[in-house]
């Protein structure tokens, strides 16, 4: 691959992460494949994050480096969207700002996406919780292919570990602003219930959790927003028949998981609602 190299618009969406920014960017240029456009959207930081970022656009620039930051803070969704938005690369790909990809990631990827005409695909990750590294337990394996029965179950497919055309992202939507969380799962959702999401089987993503300010320790309940995706992949009507089946099965599931613990918290009406929800969800399916 020497010849028309692909540009790859990568997309650092960040809030907050003055600590973990500066790495992140920096995994990003030390890649060995160099066309790529990078992308920081803030999300309106209030803390040092900005004074991070004109440092590091100051100290590199040769760099295609470009840095915008939103007057108020939208969530994820809204940052990488706009991120999108910006870009003018054939191919996207995500990098959380508190994550990191080895020096070979974009290359490897680009490649197997070339050769063999993905539209979509990600790699394998490495774990590290609170510093250590963890190893996933074996429900968080990756698959690769036709992956909704999987994804329905739990979010299989992490952001900074995917790459895209950029056609095949704008042609599903984005991620929905409407939900504060679990947005990711919803795309994965609407995507993989249509076309294959291939897997390099190689740990490119160093994915790094266990802080104190990640979405899932700071947004109780975060099921009901899976919930939510379900029910609403559920009213497009763009599933097939089995489907539809795992889809209202896997609804019914962490619905009423999801509606015992409400319960047990003394959130009666909260866990009607959700009961009522998943209710009139399944009875208007025809299948």
């Amino acid at each position: 691959m020497k010849k028309n190299l692909p540009l790859i618009s990568v997309i650092i969406p960040v809030y907050n992460r003055e600590n973990f920014i500066k790495e992140s960017v920096l995994s990003v240029l030390n890649q060995t494949y160099k066309n790529f456009e990078l992308i920081v959207y803030d999300d309106g930081s209030t803390d040092n994050t900005e004074k991070v970022m004109n440092k590091i656009i100051k100290y590199y620039p040769v760099y295609n480096i470009r840095y915008i930051k939103s007057l108020k803070n939208l969530g994820p969704s809204f940052a990488r969207n706009r991120g999108v938005e910006l870009s003018k690369g054939e191919f996207i790909a995500f990098l959380d700002s508190d994550d990191l990809w080895l020096k070979n990631k974009l290359k490897v990827q680009i490649e197997k996406m070339i050769e063999n005409n993905w539209d979509i695909c990600q790699t394998d990750e490495v774990w590290i919780r609170n510093g250590k590294r963890v190893n996933p337990h074996k429900k968080h394996k990756k698959v690769s292919g036709y992956i909704f029965e999987k994804a329905l179950k739990l979010c299989i497919v992490s952001p900074s570990a995917v790459m895209m055309k950029k056609k095949l992202f704008l042609e599903f939507g984005g991620f929905d602003e409407s939900l504060p969380a679990c947005e990711d799962y919803d795309l994965w959702l609407r995507i993989s219930s249509k076309i294959p999401v291939y897997l390099i089987e190689k740990k490119l993503v160093i994915k790094r959790g266990g802080h104190e300010d990640q979405l899932s320790k700071t947004i109780p309940y975060l099921d009901r927003f899976r919930i939510y995706s379900i029910v609403k992949i559920l009213k497009t009507n763009n599933l097939s028949d089995e489907q539809k089946k795992l889809a209202i099965s896997e609804l019914i599931y962490k619905s009423n998981i999801y509606s015992r613990g409400l319960k047990k918290r003394g959130l009666i009406n909260e866990a009607e609602k959700i009961e009522q929800l998943c209710l009139s969800c399944t009875s208007k399916i025809n299948y």
